[in-house]
């Protein structure tokens, strides 16, 4: 498909740079698949009695590591941002994108924390890492005496808040608290497995007593991790979906490996929390038996892909001409009876219409089968 085709305008003002007052207090647009006349608004606490009892909810539990780096140049005071990526293969380095004028091998950075003092961990420039794309750097960590890397990132890492976000606020003159962020650019429900370097943001709305509404309903519950990475950042420049070159992304059904060990569960429907989990299923259903206990994932989901073991999705307002606003499309199609990128266009004009708020920090929208 065209990338054009998932294109639309979206005022300014309608993108989100601060979460709700209360996660669940978000607005949700409920639409259906089978029934294009349904468009509901709800908020977000409605969800339990959208859903039917034996319902299966599926979530990433992955947790997101303060990831975002902020410092100076050690030689000429200037600024310097960055995205830890990865731990490099060698002890003390990392792979890390790198954002500074003049950039080269021997080049030292020193960290601030999160209240925008130094940090004491500084970093130095290596080698390029051109396997992980432009800007890609191993680097060499001091950070004294401390060598365990979710530690380090603890004192000296940001939450890694989407570019549109960061962009947005400096554009408004907003100033948040970076212990805010930390908090509320996490789910409640977030394991102990780290990795994500942005949130699944579906996911954010959940709060523990929406979660004891579902158990209370009948609802079951299950739990996949998918390592969210830097590509889900990456803006669709080709004219088509197909040319995209898709980035890869680590995942497992962690938990619910036992649930889906035979394929798709019997039962009731299969909603799949955000885009990540979806891709999770759908990519496990693709694996052969015996299921593995981890894969790469590469999956592109957009209109003509045939659904395996996903019925509906909770899911954010995604960005224009992205991956994840194809997979919404895919899911909404009917073939021979909807197109899913005109159904998409129409419910997104809708919410522009009523002024949800889009992005990561915005509302929901429940797709119903």
């Amino acid at each position: 498909m065209r990338t054009d085709d998932l294109d639309f305008t979206l005022p300014r003002e309608l993108i989100a740079t601060t979460p709700p007052e209360r996660r669940d207090g978000s607005r949700l647009l409920v639409v259906q698949r089978s029934d294009p006349s349904r468009l509901e608004h709800r908020v977000f606490s409605d969800l339990p009695g959208l859903l039917a009892p034996e319902d299966l909810l599926v979530f990433n539990r992955s947790r997101v590591v303060p990831a975002r780096l902020v410092g100076r140049n050690l030689e000429t005071d200037g600024g310097v941002t960055g995205l830890y990526l990865q731990d490099a293969p060698d002890v003390g380095t990392w792979i890390v994108l790198i954002k500074m004028k003049r950039a080269r091998a021997g080049k030292r950075v020193m960290l601030k924390d999160p209240l925008g003092n130094d940090s004491g961990v500084a970093l130095e420039l290596v080698e390029k890492s051109e396997e992980h794309g432009p800007g890609a750097w191993v680097v060499a960590v001091n950070a004294g005496s401390e060598t365990d890397t979710p530690r380090i990132l603890d004192r000296a890492g940001w939450t890694p808040l989407p570019p549109y976000i960061l962009g947005e606020r400096q554009s408004r003159g907003e100033t948040i608290d970076e212990r805010d962020d930390r908090s509320r650019y996490q789910t409640v429900f977030a394991g102990t497995e780290s990795g994500s370097v942005a949130a699944p943001t579906a996911g954010l709305h959940f709060t523990d007593g929406v979660l004891e509404k579902l158990n209370s309903r009948g609802v079951r519950t299950g739990e996949v991790v998918l390592h969210v990475g830097a590509g889900t950042f990456k803006p669709v420049e080709t004219e088509t979906l197909d040319e995209h070159p898709m980035h890869s992304e680590w995942c497992s059904l962690g938990p619910s490996a036992g649930v889906f060990a035979g394929g798709k569960p019997s039962g009731g429907r299969v909603f799949a929390v955000g885009s990540t989990s979806a891709r999770t299923l759908e990519s496990f259903a693709a694996c052969a038996s015996p299921m593995p206990e981890s894969i790469e994932t590469r999956i592109l989901i957009q209109p003509g892909y045939r659904w395996r073991w996903v019925d509906g999705m909770v899911t954010n307002f995604h960005l224009p001409r992205s991956t994840l606003l194809a997979m919404v499309a895919a899911l909404l199609e009917v073939p021979g009876e909807i197109d899913g990128v005109e159904r998409v266009q129409e419910i997104y004009a809708e919410a522009i219409r009523e002024r949800y708020r889009f992005y990561s920090y915005g509302d929901a929208m429940l797709v119903l089968p």
